[in-house]
């Protein structure tokens, strides 16, 4: 035997500094600065590697609570949300949030509050109360909110969301830059002819018909105002809606291109493609936005949408929020925007001829 046996830990407990100290055959000290970050300078690569190895085959990770105190952290940030248990984007947001934070040695704890506004200031307080290094604030639809109280008493971060008083730095999809990308899946596939559908007076609305309008100008194309279709953002809005654009106008004079407000709303109007005898893409292409899972892909024909960007979000303002924890200063109360990509599947094809 060469001793190794000797230097592990006698018991079935979890493993400490010093016995990967014996292990390695160096200093507790020499430990500690490999897994302080105070290594280099400090140990030679050698030693730096041979405690990594001791590590490795003991089975050993530095203990987050003592090496939080001596940082006066405690690795963990707070997330606190309106829909979690609801949204079928949530878990994309916190995936991001939580692989994002993971990669830093930090958890992420989560707070369903359900819209309640009583129920997200108890959440934040609680989350103080239990120190965690910051709190991001994540609304499951783009909207201003009204900023939970205890925030600006930590790092914070808003995603999906706005607040009220332009007070903290938020990260949102790039929405107008998105209806731009919408319009010009239809104009390069040749569609002149072009119409929205679904919607209301909410931000992501208004942005994305911007970013619609602004494509078609830039080709020379105006919209007929009786184009734009504001009926909601649910399947039967968009059957409603389409309906409107579609039923009883000859071939040559109706839309070819439908960009719709989102895959719900592309569902309704695919669906009165259906019963209008229009063949879809053949004859109408219909654009839609989220990328909703389990929806999008199994309409029929597969849906071309351009995605909300869910997991970005959360990994952007993790990042935000991991950068001011590090460096001890709050980020500036901007806005930063993350794009919205394309999904291509089915539902998008060339203008019909005539």
């Amino acid at each position: 035997m060469d001793g190794t046996e000797e230097k592990r830990p006698a018991g079935p407990g979890r493993p400490t500094s010093r016995d990967v100290a014996r292990l390695a055959g160096v200093s507790h000290t020499a430990v500690s600065f490999v897994f302080n970050g105070r290594a280099e300078g400090n140990l030679s690569p050698a030693t730096q590697e041979r405690i990594r190895r001791a590590a490795t085959e003991l089975g050993y990770r530095p203990d987050p609570v003592a090496r939080g105190l001596r940082r006066r952290r405690t690795a963990v940030i707070g997330l606190v949300t309106d829909e979690i248990a609801s949204s079928p984007f949530a878990g994309r947001l916190l995936r991001g949030a939580m692989e994002t934070a993971w990669d830093s040695d930090h958890l992420v704890v989560t707070v369903d509050s359900g819209g309640d506004r009583a129920k997200e200031d108890a959440a934040v307080a609680e989350l103080l109360d239990r120190r965690v290094d910051g709190i991001i604030y994540a609304a499951m639809s783009l909207r201003r909110v009204r900023v939970p109280e205890g925030l600006h008493r930590t790092h914070s971060v808003l995603a999906n969301c706005l607040p009220e008083d332009d007070s903290l730095p938020a990260v949102i999809p790039a929405e107008r830059a998105g209806g731009r990308t919408a319009a010009r899946l239809l104009l390069d596939q040749g569609h002149r002819r072009i119409a929205l559908v679904g919607g209301q007076d909410d931000i992501a609305s208004v942005e994305r018909l911007r970013g619609f309008r602004d494509a078609l100008r830039a080709e020379g194309i105006t919209v007929p105002k009786e184009w734009v279709v504001r009926t909601g953002g649910e399947i039967s809005s968009g059957f409603e809606g389409a309906m409107r654009v579609l039923d009883g106008v000859p071939a040559d004079r109706r839309p070819t291109g439908v960009f719709c407000y989102n895959d719900r709303v592309a569902a309704g109007a695919l669906h009165a493609a259906t019963r209008l005898r229009i063949a879809v893409p053949a004859d109408l292409s219909v654009v839609g936005y989220d990328d909703q899972e389990h929806m999008a892909a199994f309409l029929t024909p597969p849906l071309t949408t351009v995605a909300l960007p869910h997991r970005a979000m959360g990994e952007t303002a993790t990042r935000l929020l991991l950068d001011a924890i590090d460096t001890g200063r709050t980020p500036p109360a901007t806005v930063r925007r993350v794009g919205c990509p394309v999904v291509g599947r089915g539902s998008v094809g060339p203008a019909p001829v005539g």
